[in-house]
């Protein structure tokens, strides 16, 4: 029997205009007040949290529910439409008054993804919107983008930690990403380290991107990163021992149990608990403790066949740890699987055209496919 997931948390409709192919060094080499840009199609589709983490886990053969909030409008009907055809709508909530979050989804070749995001009715999602009948008999409770959503980054983050806290009380294992930070929006102006602090010991899988985590945890080493980037992909400048790491040893210190930091195109750093703490993680995910103590490493970024777009990489890849973990992999065989996932997701425009089920992936890796440096 399939072991029950929800994932819940932020979702939106995802437009992104097709820019020609040629790879851009900056993206002041483009954007450009008053230049006019020749475009290709457009790419429309389901993004944040739930529907790219949670199709991708669907896909890969878990029993997921997907539960996010769209508003009664013309890009609600579309996200439904979408999830639909995944028969993955039934857990939707469809709020009246209240507008769907949409993003402009800027994917020029050679440079990070730029978002232009309207977060819509994930504003008012709350801890009530997932109840405690929802919660029994789920393994794993997976929820995405709090700082896209602002009732969960309130006071604190106290709705984050009462949903957390309730799924543990159930005896959910729990999962939680990050999304990137307008520094001038309300959430760019929340006390994120304390929310960190607030909601750690409540967290079993922590899952954030490096850059997303180091705005919160640490403004100052942040400005230095885009200061050394200087308009290129942060991930490409960044030292695993001198600017990750420390970061890591932040979080730990907070009560992470399992942590991954996402590097970007060049892979995964992921450190795990004492026996101690990784006793507390929820029963449902039939986690053996004694397998997962005490490891760390960088997991190398597998070369992918061809590069469309970096859309859900990680979220896919996150999928990807969590259907292994699940199936009871130990973490070297889920890294593999992780960065393998995201390799194969920027092959595809959007999130989940380029997914390969775990065996394929397997299959592939086994028959000699190389990472980075290899």
């Amino acid at each position: 029997m399939k072991k029950k997931v929800i994932v819940a948390g932020h979702i939106c409709l995802d437009i992104t205009p097709l820019f020609p192919s040629e790879k851009i060094e900056k993206v002041a080499d483009i954007m450009l007040p008053g230049k006019l840009i020749e475009m290709g199609g457009v790419d429309v589709h389901t993004g944040g949290a739930v529907a790219n983490t949670g199709l991708a886990m669907k896909i890969l053969g878990a029993d997921v529910s997907l539960m996010g909030k769209v508003g009664n409008d013309a890009f609600g009907e579309m996200v439904l439409s979408i999830l639909d055809k995944y028969d993955a709508k039934t857990g939707m909530l469809v709020a009246e008054n209240e507008s769907t979050s949409y993003s402009v989804v800027l994917a020029m070749p050679g440079i990070d993804r730029i978002f232009l995001h309207h977060p819509g009715a994930n504003h008012t999602f709350c801890a009530a919107d997932i109840s405690e009948e929802k919660l029994k008999g789920t393994a794993l409770l997976h929820f995405g983008y709090p700082p896209l959503m602002a009732a969960m980054y309130e006071d604190d983050g106290r709705e984050l930690v009462c949903l957390m806290k309730k799924a543990k009380k159930e005896g959910v294992a729990t999962s939680l990403d990050l999304a990137a930070v307008d520094e001038n929006a309300a959430a760019g102006k929340a006390d994120w380290n304390q929310i960190l602090q607030n909601v750690m010991p409540y967290v079993d899988f922590f899952v954030p991107s490096v850059e997303e985590l180091c705005f919160m945890l640490d403004k100052e080493r942040f400005k230095d990163w885009c200061d050394r980037a200087n308009g290129r992909d942060i991930t490409e400048i960044l030292d695993i021992e001198k600017d990750v790491k420390p970061l890591a040893d932040i979080c730990m210190s907070y009560g992470a149990k399992i942590l991954l930091i996402k590097c970007g195109a060049s892979g995964m750093y992921y450190r795990t608990g004492n026996l101690e703490l990784l006793k507390t993680v929820g029963a449902g995910a039939g986690l053996e403790p004694e397998l997962w103590v005490g490891k760390e490493g960088f997991e190398k970024s597998y070369v992918p066949d061809r590069i469309l777009s970096g859309t859900g990489a990680g979220d896919t890849s996150i999928a990807a740890f969590l259907a292994a973990m699940l199936e009871g992999c130990p973490i070297e065989e889920a890294m593999h699987l992780a960065t393998a996932e995201g390799a194969s997701c920027v092959a595809a425009f959007d999130a989940l055209g380029g997914i390969k089920k775990l065996d394929e992936l397997r299959q592939k890796i086994a028959a000699g496919w190389k990472k980075y440096d290899e």
